[in-house]
């Protein structure tokens, strides 16, 4: 049985769709990928920004709710999303943040590595890590950043727990991952691979209240599997071990499997296949309204129900240069 490799996606929600995009999509420089709806509340979008491609460990997606309150960061959630950039990006990013009007927190070193932390349209919490070891991704060389300068991926994300102990259990024991290091309250572990999304941290936070749902909150975190064969046995090892997994589902571009961590966090199990090509070509990709077999007879209404939004495909300014191939 293969160890999980690492982070497959990170499902957070949002309140106003255009921001979430003009942040995401024309700030950050993470391609809209796939847009869709929340196939349990079809009125709603579902936004998914990644690399060039989708490549599974580079993927942020949302739900935009109008008028949503914003949420209160708390344990028993995920509370940061941490992306991959080169260590010479670091002042790049901190100029751009700064033009468009972004506050930043104190530069901090974390794990000998270091880390710039400021918060989407929502307060997210969102931290840029300097990190120089290989990724495998796609950029996206119409976007606004230059390839030298774009995220490469998910670095980690960060968690927290009333008790690290029974979390790291389900980490080591049932997924695979290995033990990274501590400092202070914050203990890492990293997935089976060598590449983008491997850590998870939990920071440990005792007596503190527990969060609550809202505009700004990662709503879950799903790890990688390879298949559905894959999948079906970490679904039968967890069920064993007591945990309320539930039945798989159709995500139209992988299949998931969830069940809450000792300490409450939603965790997905996500297999890698079809991915995002499996309904338009790259070129293409987030460019029109993906909707599922099953919701095709309602798109009328569907598309009559989802606010208007703009989308710029082709964004870089044409005095950036710097192209360093499609395999970073």
């Amino acid at each position: 049985m293969q160890t999980i490799q690492g982070l497959h996606h990170i499902t957070a929600i949002a309140s106003d769709p255009q921001a979430n995009i003009d942040f995401y999509h024309t700030i950050l420089g993470q391609r809209l990928v796939k847009r869709t709806v929340n196939f349990d509340d079809p009125g709603t979008y579902h936004f998914y920004y990644a690399d060039e491609i989708g490549t599974p460990g580079t993927v942020l997606t949302f739900f935009p709710w109008r008028h949503m309150k914003r949420g209160m960061k708390g344990n028993g959630e995920a509370t940061a999303v941490s992306y991959n950039i080169p260590s010479p990006s670091l002042t790049y990013w901190q100029e751009r943040l700064q033009k468009h009007t972004i506050s930043l927190a104190e530069r901090q070193t974390r794990f000998g590595q270091e880390v710039l932390a400021f918060s989407d349209p929502d307060g997210m919490t969102i931290e840029l890590i300097a990190n120089d070891d290989a990724a495998t991704l796609q950029i996206w060389e119409d976007g606004p950043i230059p390839t030298q300068h774009a995220l490469r991926g998910f670095h980690s994300v960060t968690t927290w727990v009333e008790q690290t102990r029974p979390t790291a259990d389900l980490l080591v024991n049932q997924l695979g991952y290995q033990f990274v290091g501590q400092e202070g309250a914050r203990t890492r572990f990293q997935g089976a691979s060598n590449d983008v999304g491997l850590y998870i941290d939990l920071l440990e936070r005792p007596g503190q209240p527990t969060g609550s749902m809202g505009a700004g909150s990662i709503h879950h975190i799903a790890f990688r599997t390879v298949d559905d064969e894959e999948q079906q046995e970490y679904l039968t090892k967890l069920r064993q071990q007591g945990y309320h997994v539930s039945p798989v589902m159709d995500r139209q571009y992988f299949h998931s499997i969830y069940f809450r961590e000792p300490n409450g966090v939603l965790f997905e199990i996500a297999t890698d296949a079809p991915g995002f090509l499996y309904d338009e070509p790259v070129s293409d990709l987030g460019m029109s309204l993906k909707l599922p077999a099953w919701l095709e007879k309602n798109r009328a209404e569907i598309e009559q129900a989802v606010p208007e939004i703009q989308i710029p495909q082709k964004i870089k300014s044409v005095s950036q240069s710097g192209k360093t191939g499609a395999k970073q």
